[in-house]
């Protein structure tokens, strides 16, 4: 099992996840921070860090998110941060996402 990054990170991409992790396997694309599940020691250090709640482990990603497992793995499967952005791009159209900045 790994840990997914889900719809609250879109725009607002933190960073406090990136610093807490043991292993670097936090990357970040365009509009969004993705979890390589092939790095992910599913250690847990990132969930408590995000300031917007968008980090859960895969298998209690809520299921509203489910599109966020394939964004993740995306990167992780070798299909780089092109993937990524057209399916996060993708997704922030179809649900119109307007995450608020960090104050």
């Amino acid at each position: 099992m790994t840990y997914i990054i889900a719809e609250p990170c879109i725009d607002i991409k933190d960073r406090s996840c990136v610093d807490v992790c043991p292993v670097d396997c936090i990357h970040e694309a365009e509009r969004i921070l993705v979890i390589d599940p092939e790095e992910c020691i599913d250690c847990g250090a990132c969930e408590p860090e995000c300031p917007v709640e968008a980090i859960f482990p895969e298998d209690a990603l809520p299921d509203k998110w489910e599109a966020f497992v394939k964004i993740n793995y995306a990167y992780g499967e070798g299909e780089g941060f092109d993937v990524v952005n057209q399916l996060t791009t993708a997704y922030a159209t179809e649900h119109n996402v307007q995450n608020p900045p960090l104050e």
